[in-house]
């Protein structure tokens, strides 16, 4: 079987995931990069040693071969292009395409009711419901933004991006945190990315002055940049966190990690403009104790509410801080749920199980069925609309629902 990813540009998010096609495909997988990555990325790491990887091709430097990649694959995973010209042909002779996406209408579904946006989903999209077109949905919310469309009628996946699942185990994540925290006598909370509107990263600044209003002990880094900075930093300068946060600046991925194995708290405060949040899986995985809005693509997917993380609704800044000192106050519960956050993405959301899964999921596509696994990665994605996930998560979570990570569904594909 030849798959052929095609995407504007590889990422470090990516790269595991692609690592692992390789490892089971060889040569029959290929990514085909259709442009240069943005250079804010490139300073923030993302670009590094891109050549050395096998699989990797550019659309701008050898258009020929991949356009023959592209049309002559049994498979072709599409996403984060644009421009519809690069898989048209397919489309057309109605070869297996799977398109991965994230939101199509992350700043509102009420902008659905746009004619020409209609059109638009139409054309790329929904006439496309009867044909061998199924979709990958980056994000807990990805489903029902396609199904206001009425795309992909039984024919959406969860998935999401796939960064490095590291497996030091548990223990040895505890004596980093431990090790912090003898070093400061604080609990250690930890807060990265872009410092955007979209991200809140003032939820953690002010979060910050109420635990230390509150006479808590604790430390915050803030790892990231933009166009935000320079108000944060007045922001905590003014509430007087002068000993109690450590801006960073922009830290390559591997001090970004390093960051997180050492922290015991990990908020992930973006809104419903965040298409998924890798540094969620990645938090997840360095055994820290989430608190994150429910409203960010990922959360849905990866936090079980009260089982490996906590959430909160979305603009609801009490119920953030409410939250998280719970968890400053009881170090015990923190660790616990690091520890099943850590199980949740070593065992099952990591690059290997989503390469294995897909693998299995396209040989049944290509025989005409679609399997839908039991629970996480590539089992069904539901319809949730926006403003009534947050309940929907909390009572999954009251009620244990269990992943079985087994096949629950086959039907002829096509309709």
């Amino acid at each position: 079987m030849r798959v052929t990813f095609v995407s504007n540009y590889i990422n470090h998010h990516q790269i595991p995931f692609c690592d692992a096609m390789y490892e089971r495909l060889g040569e029959d997988f290929c990514f085909v990069q259709t442009e240069p990555m943005e250079e804010e990325r490139v300073r923030m790491g993302w670009g590094a040693e891109l050549e050395k990887l096998p699989y990797l091709r550019l659309y701008y430097e050898q258009e020929k071969a991949c356009r023959s990649l592209i049309a002559d694959s049994e498979v072709v995973l599409f996403g984060g292009v644009e421009d519809e010209s690069y898989i048209a042909d397919r489309l057309r002779e109605e070869k297996l395409t799977l398109r991965i996406s994230e939101r199509i209408y992350r700043k509102g579904q009420w902008k659905a009711v746009s004619p020409k946006g209609l059109r638009k989903k139409y054309i790329d999209h929904t006439r496309y419901r009867k044909k061998p077109v199924y979709l990958l949905c980056n994000g807990g919310y990805v489903a029902s933004d396609f199904h206001i469309v009425r795309a992909y009628p039984d024919k959406m996946f969860k998935w999401g991006y796939f960064p490095e699942s590291r497996q030091p185990g548990m223990e040895a994540l505890r004596a980093k945190k431990r090790e912090a925290r003898q070093r400061t006598g604080k609990v250690s909370l930890l807060w990265a990315g872009r410092f955007l509107k979209l991200k809140h990263p003032d939820y953690a600044i002010r979060a910050a002055a109420r635990l230390k209003k509150e006479g808590l002990a604790f430390s915050l880094t803030m790892v990231g940049g933009g166009e935000l900075e320079a108000d944060l930093k007045k922001m905590a300068e003014d509430c007087g966190l002068g000993e109690e946060i450590l801006f960073t600046g922009f830290q390559k991925p591997e001090e970004v990690r390093r960051c997180m194995e050492e922290a015991d708290i990990y908020l992930f405060t973006s809104d419903y403009r965040e298409g998924w949040g890798a540094v969620l899986n990645e938090a997840m995985n360095s055994g820290c104790a989430v608190v994150a809005n429910s409203a960010a693509g990922a959360v849905p997917f990866l936090i079980k509410p009260g089982s490996n993380g906590r959430i909160y609704p979305n603009g609801k800044w009490h119920m953030f801080y409410r939250q998280l000192k719970e968890l400053v106050e009881n170090p015990e519960e923190a660790d616990r749920l690091g520890a099943a956050a850590y199980v949740t993405i070593t065992e099952e959301w990591n690059a290997k199980t989503a390469a294995e899964r897909l693998l299995h999921v396209l040989d049944g596509l290509l025989q005409g069925e679609v399997n839908f696994y039991g629970s996480g990665i590539l089992s069904r994605a539901p319809v949730i609309a926006p403003i009534r996930m947050y309940r929907q998560m909390l009572k999954a979570g009251k009620t244990g629902e269990k992943e079985n990570g087994t096949t629950d569904k086959r039907h002829r594909a096509g309709l």
